[in-house]
């Protein structure tokens, strides 16, 4: 993840939406066509942001305030905030009106370098509201020039009409709204909340059980706050992604060394609520790939920023620029297995495309953490305005 494979005074072909061809200037085809002169430039696949819930609906500013006064994730949660206050509005929202603010959301993060994106349900929390949610993903899909891959995550919080039957509400995301969700496609993947303010090791791995039987992969939240065992039931299931990873023991490092499932770390959101961050040097130490997402939601991290999160896992996490690089292009894209697409430039994968301002270096990105240094972005050989 240190090293780069890069080429110094280069062009690059884009053809139908498409990497056509790359290489040195000094063979470089004389052709007929449009051309843009990206001198002093860097040219770099586009973001690949593997954890977002994209789809919600308002804000939740009021709770930044309670954080401020000294509340905790977990009080906020336990008054009725956090999640359950995001499902609230989203039931009472029309689904055109919620279409239209995630469009808006995604036209922000592709201004910002992101060109796939894996999107959660979770705010819904009832049947139909779940279903709406994936239904917006699913115009999103059509619509929107980004990759995007849908993920079912009912199981975000128990809400207040099952706290006292929390059975119950498993039971209706197992035996009714999946065979729902998946019945008309709607989900790419399946993912719980493993912490103790959510669900525990074996709900978890029931409800990835009941995924796989509809052929959902699981992408699983766990370690924010807590080690209870989730990462080994997430390998055990075979996931493809652990996210978050706040804290980290080296028992689980070991376990994540003997699996195929990636670490996708999150670091706006320990920022944003004043947290500790994921143990990024210790887990790349270890020989294991990160990935890194925004975790982009109204809760904990209100930002689809993606050079910031490069920024925060220079400077709060100790990464190289390469490496933070790597973790939010092709490794990203394998978080949500679009990296026959997409996270790389290479022939006959899309055209999506970050051309930097002139700077002096590739760790200017990082450096620069509040100068927007992406001066253009092209999605599928589209410029993205």
């Amino acid at each position: 993840m240190r090293v780069l494979p890069s080429l110094d005074n280069a062009w690059l072909w884009i053809k139908d939406g498409k990497v056509e061809d790359y290489g040195g200037m000094e063979s470089c085809p004389q052709l007929n066509i449009q051309t843009l002169d990206a001198e002093g430039k860097f040219v770099l696949p586009a973001w690949c942001d593997s954890h977002t819930h994209l789809v919600f609906a308002g804000s939740r500013e009021g709770e930044f305030v309670d954080r401020i006064n000294g509340l905790s994730y977990e009080e906020i949660a336990q008054r009725g905030g956090g999640i359950l206050n995001s499902a609230a509005r989203l039931r009472g929202m029309d689904e055109e009106e919620l279409y239209e603010q995630s469009m808006a959301r995604a036209a922000e993060v592709m201004s910002y370098g992101t060109g796939a994106v894996e999107i959660k349900s979770g705010y819904g929390l009832t049947k139909e509201s779940e279903k709406k949610i994936l239904r917006v993903v699913r115009r999103m899909k059509e619509n929107s020039p980004l990759e995007i891959k849908a993920t079912f995550l009912g199981a975000h919080a128990v809400p207040k009409e099952y706290k006292n039957n929390r059975k119950a509400y498993i039971d209706l995301i197992i035996n009714e709204m999946l065979p729902g969700i998946a019945g008309e496609g709607l989900a790419d993947y399946i993912d719980v909340f493993c912490e103790k303010v959510a669900f525990s090791v074996a709900e978890t791995e029931r409800i990835m059980e009941a995924g796989a039987k509809y052929g959902l992969k699981a992408k699983i939240h766990t370690n924010q706050f807590n080690c209870m065992g989730g990462i080994q039931a997430a390998v055990k299931h075979g996931a493809l992604s652990v996210d978050h990873l706040e804290v980290l023991t080296d028992e689980e490092i070991d376990v994540l060394k003997s699996s195929d499932t990636i670490p996708c770390l999150l670091p706006s959101a320990p920022f944003f609520l004043n947290d500790h961050y994921p143990p990024a040097r210790k887990i790349l130490d270890a020989g294991l790939p990160v990935a890194l997402a925004t975790d982009f939601n109204p809760g904990s991290t209100p930002s689809g920023r993606m050079p910031f999160v490069l920024s925060l896992a220079c400077i709060k996490m100790k990464m190289t620029p390469e490496e933070a690089i790597t973790a939010a292009t092709v490794n990203g894209a394998y978080a949500m297995e679009v990296h026959d697409k997409c996270g790389t430039i290479s022939k006959g994968k899309l055209a999506n495309i970050i051309i930097t301002k002139k700077i002096p270096s590739i760790a200017y990105l990082m450096y620069a953490f509040g100068t927007d240094v992406v001066e253009q972005v092209y999605i599928k050989g589209e410029r993205v305005k």
